[in-house]
C-alpha cells in the first residue's frame, strides 16, 4: 500500500502528478499474493475498502453504483439471460447483482486470484451478501483469458470486472482485442457483454482505446460513465452486443423486465436512468468518433499507475 509518512492517511495516485489522500481509522488487512498487493482499510468518508495494488476497488459506501452500472444494463438488454460468465470480479459485488435476476440458472465466476476472494469474504462480507454461497454460482480458480481460451462453454452474458491496464499488474491483456475476440466466440448468438473501462478522465485515452476495440470486433457497442465517488472520477464502462442494443429499450420495457425478474432493492440504476447513463458530454462523444487505434497483445493500453 502507498501510505504517507503519517500512516493515519492513505495516499492514491490517479496520474504520477495527481494524488487523492484518505484519513483512516484503521488497517484491516495488508498482504500480497502472487499477483497483486492486498489492502483493506476503513476509512473515516467510504467507510471498508478493498484496495489492490494502491488502488480502492471498492468501497461499502458507493460500490453499489459501480456493480450495478456494469451489470444491470448488459442483463436488461439480453431478453432472457440465463447463463452469465463474470471475469474477474473476486469480492462478489457483480456475481451478487447479477443473481437478483429470476433468469439466472447458471453464473461461472473466473478470477485468478484466489487470495482476493477470501480476504473479501473476511474482511468485507457485505460486498457478496451471500453470493458465494448461491448454487447457481460456480467458483473457478483461473486467468480469465485462459478459460475463455480452454472452455466450450456457451453464454448469454460476459461482465469483465478485472482491475485497471496497469503495467505490473495481472489484467493488462484483458482489453485487447484478441480478447475480445475470444469472449465473442464465447457467446450465444445474442449474446451481450459488459466491462469496466477505467475513469473517463484520468485515463480517458484507455477508455476511447477500449470502445474502438471493441467496434472492431462487435456490431453493436455503446459506451457509457457513472460517477464513482470513491475512485473520484466518472468511470467509464462498455457494453458490446451481437444482436440487442440497449438503446432500442423504452424506460417502460426496462421497468416491465425488472419487475418480471424480481429485480429489487436497486439503489442506482432504475428504468428512468437506463438511457441516460448512455447520454455522455460532448467532449466524450468526440473523443470517441475520433479515436482510430485499437488494443492488441502486442500494442497494449496501460492507465496511469
Amino acid at each position: 500500500m502507498i501510505k504517507t509518512a503519517n500512516w493515519r492517511w492513505f495516499t492514491e495516485y490517479q496520474t504520477d502528478s495527481t494524488l487523492v489522500a484518505h484519513k483512516v481509522k484503521r488497517f484491516l488487512y495488508s498482504g500480497k499474493s502472487k499477483y497483486q498487493e492486498i489492502d483493506v482499510i476503513e476509512t473515516e468518508d467510504f467507510g471498508i475498502c478493498l484496495v489492490l495494488d494502491g488502488k480502492i476497488q471498492s468501497s461499502i459506501v458507493d460500490e453499489f453504483i459501480y456493480h450495478e452500472s456494469l451489470v444491470h444494463p448488459a442483463m436488461v438488454t439480453h431478453p432472457n439471460p440465463e447463463k452469465v460468465l463474470i471475469i474477474g470480479g473476486g469480492e462478489g459485488g457483480t456475481a451478487r447483482e447479477v443473481l437478483k435476476h429470476n433468469t439466472v440458472k447458471r453464473v461461472v465466476m473466473v478470477d485468478i486470484d484466489e487470495e482476493v476472494i477470501q480476504v473479501s469474504k473476511e474482511y468485507i462480507p457485505q460486498l457478496s451478501s451471500g453470493a458465494f454461497d448461491d448454487k447457481r454460482l460456480s467458483l473457478i480458480i483461473d486467468d480469465g483469458r485462459a478459460y475463455l481460451e480452454k472452455t466450450h462453454e456457451e453464454y448469454d452474458v460476459i461482465l469483465i470486472d478485472v482491475t485497471d491496464p496497469l503495467p505490473e499488474g495481472p489484467s493488462y491483456l484483458l482489453y485487447t482485442k484478441q480478447f475480445y475476440e475470444l469472449a465473442k466466440r464465447r457467446l450465444k448468438p445474442n449474446g451481450v457483454m459488459a466491462t469496466q473501462a477505467t475513469s473517463v478522465f484520468y485515463s480517458r485515452r484507455s477508455y476511447t482505446l477500449i470502445y474502438s476495440t471493441l467496434k472492431r470486433v462487435f456490431p453493436i457497442v455503446r459506451a457509457y460513465s457513472a460517477w464513482i465517488p470513491s475512485y473520484v472520477s466518472a468511470w467509464g464502462f462498455v457494453l458490446a452486443s451481437l444482436k440487442h442494443d440497449p438503446l432500442d429499450l423504452s424506460d417502460d420495457e426496462v421497468r416491465s423486465i425488472l419487475g418480471k425478474r424480481n429485480v429489487h432493492n436497486l439503489r442506482f440504476y432504475h428504468p428512468e436512468f437506463h438511457k441516460s447513463l448512455f447520454t455522455l458530454p460532448l467532449y466524450l462523444k468526440r473523443a470517441l468518433e475520433e479515436e482510430r487505434e485499437i488494443v492488441t497483445d502486442e500494442k497494449p493500453t496501460f492507465m496511469p499507475a
